[in-house]
This record gives structure tokens, sequence and C-alpha cells, in this order.
């Protein structure tokens, strides 16, 4: 029996649900073996309304961390989540360049949930001219989009088509804009755009609160889709499945968030009693 390889290069998300956390049960539950790069730290303090605090990792740890993970062999596909400076987003690429990577997912993660600034602005330059012109896949999120493809917010499925346009023109194979819950509609919509058609995914939207991580469970089920073997709408209709089921049994997690629950796809929760 072959495993297949996995990695992550994001952020720690101390409340479990999202970040590097997420892609790891995500990696767990398709059956692939997974790494990780932390690359910051997020941490909520519930004294202060729950506000975020962003601690980057130093670049030269964040290359140790690849070095370590990487000298056995490259992976069979890999996925970055929130990067944390321009320094660890070039470690990144020269990782990819090193160590000739293949099926890289690059979530260009810009904004902490919950909140609507960038948290650096300039690193959303960097992915943009370092990472997607070698990414197979990107999946930007509405904000994203908006901020990649430099049309700013994007309100209608047009909007996307228009903006995977511009973000596929910067290199990448393939753009999957998460429009998500986000669009004013009854369903949960993604877009695909391959540089010549698009494929809409579309669902009943989920009436809940309780979807903390499920853009990194998205690009992270991606991933692991990618690493087994699928093609990129296989990979893209699969994860769509995956998160769904993940946002239908969400839970509370404490009074600001409540995280997606990864096992779901599977029914993880049904297996050991």
């Amino acid at each position: 029996m072959t495993i297949k390889k996995t990695l992550t290069v994001a952020g720690s998300d101390s409340s479990g649900g999202a970040g590097l956390q997420a892609d790891l049960k995500t990696f767990e539950e398709y059956g692939t073996f997974g790494f990780s790069a932390i690359t910051t730290i997020v941490t909520m303090d519930p004294d202060n309304n729950w506000a975020h605090g962003v601690t980057p990792i130093d670049a030269g740890l964040v290359r140790e961390q690849l070095k370590t993970i990487l000298s056995g062999g490259p992976v069979d596909a890999m996925k970055t989540g929130m990067l944390g400076s321009v320094d660890i987003i070039r470690a990144t690429r020269e990782a990819i360049d090193q160590y000739q990577l293949k099926n890289v997912v690059i979530d260009p993660v810009m904004v902490c949930k919950g909140e609507d600034e960038l948290i650096q602005p300039e690193n959303a330059e960097a992915i943009r001219d370092l990472l997607l012109p070698v990414a197979t896949v990107t999946t930007p999120n509405l904000f994203e989009a908006g901020q990649l493809s430099g049309f700013g917010k994007l309100e209608t499925v047009e909007d996307m088509k228009r903006a995977a346009e511009k973000i596929n023109q910067l290199g990448v194979k393939y753009v999957v804009i998460k429009g998500g819950k986000a669009l004013e509609s009854n369903k949960a919509i993604d877009l695909l755009y391959d540089g010549k058609d698009f494929t809409i995914y579309e669902v009943e939207k989920v009436d809940t609160d309780y979807n903390h991580g499920a853009g990194c469970t998205f690009a992270a089920a991606i991933t692991a889709g990618l690493a087994k073997g699928m093609n990129v709408p296989e990979a893209v209709q699969k994860a769509k499945d995956f998160v769904t089921a993940a946002i239908q049994n969400g839970f509370a997690l404490n009074k600001f968030i409540g995280p997606v629950w990864h096992g779901a796809y599977n029914q993880a929760e049904k297996r050991i009693k």
C-alpha cells in the first residue's frame, strides 16, 4: 500500500477549526499522510472582543521545516494558507522550485474570518507575483479574488467569472473562487475556471454560523483529491461535497466561533464508541 503525502504551509489556528489544523484533519479524512510547516500563530483574545493576534514565524525556521519535510522526497500535493510575511512567501516559492513540487494549491489567505482588513497588504502582492505563476489551483474567496484581480468587491457570479479570467492571466492553471454563502442567493456557489470554460458548483445554502475553517477545509480537500489522482474538476466536486457535510455538522466552540466538523463526510464520530 502506498500512502499519498500531502503538505500544508500555513498558520496555526489555536482554536483548532481552521489553518493547518483544518488541513491536517482533512488530509487524514482523505486517507493521505499530512505534513505541516507552521508559518504563523493565530490567537483570539476573549478579553478583547475576540480580537485576532497574528504572529509570523521566522522565515528561516519555515525553511528548516520545509527542508525536514521534503528531505524524504517530494509530496504528492501541497497547499498554502496564511503565510505571514513576504520572506515566508519567498521561502515557499524556493521550496516549490527546488523540489519541483507538483499539484500546488495556493489558498491566498488575506484576512481572518470575522475580520475585513488585509492582514499584510504587501503579502497579497507577493502571493500574486511569486506563487500564482507556479500554482496548479488557487482558491480565493470573494474578498481575496477581488484583491488579486484588482476588481474590488465581487457581488455576482458574473463578477466572479470576470475576476477568474483576470487571475488566470497571472499564470495559475485553474482558478476556484469560493463564493460560499457570501453571494445574495439561496445557493452556496463556487466557480471553477480552467482558462477556457467555467464550471459552477452549487448546493443549497446551509443556514448556520458554524462555518469556521470552511475555506481552509475546501482548499485542503482539493489538495488531497489531487494527491489521490483526481483531476481538478473531480477534486473540486469531491471537496464541495466534503465541506458541505462539514458545514452541515458544524458546532459551537465558544461565544465567538463554531467550527465545521471535518469528520462529517466519513462519519468519523460513529467509528469509535
